[in-house]
C-alpha cells in the first residue's frame, strides 16, 4: 500500500515542478510584453510561504490616516462638508481612518471664539484673493509661521467634513505660545462639537524641538516639558472632564517617549511620535535609493515603541510621518518610489505593533498624498497610490509570511494578510514590494493546498522617479478619488502554489481564494 502512495507523491511533486517552470515562462513573457521593464535587469527566484493559522498583529480599520497643519483651519471652507472633492479622496482610502490636525503651525494658531463679523469677512476676503493660501502646505520650520485664528465656524465645518468621510479626529492644541486656559476653552468647544469623533487632543507638536525653534530656552528639557504638559492637562480636564489625550508627539526622541509613557500612562489613550525617513531636502545624499533601503532610525523608533508598549501597555501611533522633513524633496518625495516606501512603512509599523499612521501633507507640498486647493481642485500624488494599495488589502490580521533566499533580493518585502471573518472559508492575501531597481523577482507563493485561485492587483509606474504615470490595477485615480481597477490578473494555481513576476520597482496585491481550513 505504501508504494503507490509514494509513487503518487513523486508524480505530484513532478507535476508541481513542471507547473512552476511553465508558469515562470508564461508570466515572465506576458509581463515583459505588458510592462516593458529593462531587459538588462537581472532576475532572481524566491519562495514565499503563507500560513494563515499563525496570526500576527491586527490591522484596525482606522489604521490609515492623514495629517494637516492646524493653520488650514483658518480657512473654514477647506475642511467642510461642501468640499466634496477632498471628501471623495479621503473616503477612497477607507471607510474609517484618522485625520490629524497639528504640525508646526499648531503652536501659532489661536482660538478666536469672539471674532466680529467684520474680522471674519476680512479673513474670507484675504483667502479669496490668494487661492494658494487656501491650502496650507507642510510648514518647513525655518521660521515662525504667520499667526492664524481658528473660529467656531471652522470647528463646526470640520465636524461636517469628518462626518462625510466617516473618519475620526486627532486635534492639536497650542501649548507653545498659548495659555492653558485658552487651550481649555478651545478644547471644550471642540469636544462638544466633535463628540465621539474626537479620539485625542495633542497638546503640542514636537516639543523636543522647542529649544531649537525659539519656543523655549536652549536648556529646555523633558522635566520642564512634563511639568507644562501636566499643567495643561489638569486645566483642560477641569473644564472638559472626559477629554481624551495622546502624546508626547515628539519629532523622534525615545529619551522623551519612554519617560513620558512612564509618567502619563494613565492620562493618555495612546502614545504618538513622528518619523521622517530623510532630511534635510537640500542634502544631496537624500535620494530615492536611500529612501528605499532599511532605516536604522526606524528600527530605533520601533525599539522605543516596543519598550513603552511592554512597560505601559499603551498603543502607539505614528501621528506624523513622510519621506523627507521640511516639506519633502522634489524628485524623491513626489515620485513613484514614495508609493512603495509609504505602503511598506504601513506594514512595517503594523508588524512592529503600531496601531496607526498619519501621512503629513497639504497644499502642494512635495510629499502630500492629496495635492490642491478648493478652487483649483485636487489630485492624487504617488504616495496616495501606496495608501490605496493598503486600503485594498483591507484590515484584519497579519499572518506568518516567510521568504526563503531573502539575501538574493534584500529589498523585496512580503506580508500576509487575512481579513477578519474570512476564515475558515474565504481569502488570504499577499502584499509584495519589489523595491529593487535592477532586478525582477520570480516569486513562488505557497498558500497551502486549499488555495484554488489567485488574482493579482499591481501597483506600477514606468520608473521609480516617475511623478505622473502611476497606476493601481492598470488605472489612475481620478477626480474626487474615483478609481476602478481593470479586471485583475489571474494567476494559475496548482496544489496551493502560484507564480508571479514582480518587475523592478513595483508592488502587487495577490488574493488567494481558499476552500477552507480544518
Amino acid at each position: 500500500m505504501l508504494q503507490p502512495a509514494e509513487g503518487c507523491g513523486r508524480m505530484a511533486a513532478m507535476d508541481r515542478r513542471a507547473f512552476l517552470r511553465a508558469s515562470v515562462f508564461a508570466s515572465g513573457a506576458a509581463l515583459c510584453g505588458r510592462t516593458g521593464f529593462a531587459e538588462s535587469a537581472s532576475s532572481v527566484s524566491l519562495r514565499l510561504t503563507l500560513d494563515a493559522k499563525k496570526l500576527g498583529n491586527p490591522i484596525a480599520a482606522d489604521f490609515a490616516g492623514l495629517s494637516y497643519e492646524s493653520a488650514q483651519l483658518s480657512e473654514p471652507e477647506f475642511f467642510a462638508p461642501t468640499n466634496t472633492e477632498l471628501i471623495g479622496f479621503v473616503r477612497r482610502l477607507g471607510a474609517s481612518g484618522v485625520l490629524r490636525i497639528g504640525g508646526n503651525t499648531s503652536e501659532y494658531c489661536y482660538w478666536a471664539p469672539d471674532m466680529t463679523p467684520e474680522e471674519s469677512a476680512a479673513i474670507q476676503q484675504e483667502n479669496e484673493a490668494n487661492v494658494i493660501e487656501q491650502a496650507v502646505g507642510p510648514d518647513k520650520g525655518h521660521k515662525p509661521p504667520p499667526p492664524k485664528k481658528i473660529t467656531p465656524e471652522a470647528v463646526r465645518n470640520l465636524r461636517g467634513f469628518i462626518d462625510a468621510t466617516g473618519w475620526k479626529l486627532i486635534y492639536g492644541l497650542n501649548m507653545g505660545t498659548e495659555s492653558a486656559e485658552t487651550a481649555a476653552a478651545e478644547a471644550d468647544f471642540a469636544m462638544r462639537t466633535m463628540g465621539d469623533r474626537l479620539i485625542a487632543f495633542q497638546l503640542c507638536n514636537e516639543p523636543d524641538l522647542f529649544s531649537r525653534n525659539g519656543l523655549r530656552k536652549p536648556d529646555y528639557n523633558f522635566a520642564q516639558f512634563a511639568q507644562e504638559w501636566q499643567h495643561f492637562y489638569e486645566v483642560i480636564r477641569q473644564k472638559v472632564p472626559n477629554a481624551p489625550f495622546a502624546g508626547p508627539d515628539t519629532a523622534f526622541n525615545n529619551e522623551w517617549l519612554v519617560p513620558f509613557a512612564r509618567q502619563f500612562k494613565s492620562e493618555v489613550a495612546f502614545l504618538s511620535q513622528h518619523y521622517y525617513a530623510e532630511g534635510p531636502p537640500e542634502n544631496p545624499s537624500m535620494t530615492i535609493e536611500r529612501l528605499l533601503k532599511p532605516s536604522a532610525q526606524l528600527r530605533a523608533e520601533f525599539q522605543g515603541m516596543a519598550e513603552t508598549k511592554a512597560e505601559s501597555n499603551l498603543p502607539f501611533r505614528l501621528a506624523e510621518t513622510n519621506s523627507c522633513y521640511q516639506g519633502g524633496k522634489r524628485g524623491v518625495s513626489d515620485t513613484f518610489a514614495s508609493a512603495l516606501w509609504g505602503a511598506d512603512l504601513m506594514y512595517q509599523l503594523a508588524a512592529a505593533g503600531g496601531v496607526g499612521i498619519n501621512f503629513h501633507g497639504g497644499g502642494y507640498g512635495w510629499y502630500t498624498p492629496i495635492a490642491g486647493t478648493v478652487a483649483n481642485g485636487f489630485t492624487a500624488r504617488p504616495i496616495y497610490y501606496g495608501m490605496l494599495l493598503f486600503a485594498e488589502a483591507g484590515p484584519g490580521h497579519l499572518i506568518d509570511a516567510r521568504l526563503d533566499n531573502q539575501d538574493a533580493a534584500p529589498l523585496l518585502k512580503a506580508y500576509g494578510v487575512i481579513n477578519d471573518g474570512e476564515m475558515p472559508r474565504g481569502t488570504v492575501k499577499a502584499v509584495l514590494f519589489n523595491k529593487h531597481d535592477d532586478r525582477s523577482i520570480q516569486l513562488t507563493i505557497d498558500c497551502g493546498e486549499q488555495a484554488t485561485r489567485a488574482r493579482a492587483l499591481r501597483l506600477a509606474a514606468a520608473r521609480l522617479d516617475d511623478t505622473q504615470d502611476v497606476t493601481l490595477g492598470e488605472n489612475p485615480v481620478g477626480g474626487s478619488g474615483t478609481w476602478n481597477a481593470a479586471p485583475e490578473e489571474e494567476l494559475p494555481v496548482h496544489e496551493g502554489l502560484a507564480q508571479i513576476e514582480l518587475p523592478p520597482g513595483s508592488a502587487a496585491l495577490v488574493t488567494f481564494h481558499i476552500d477552507g481550513y480544518k
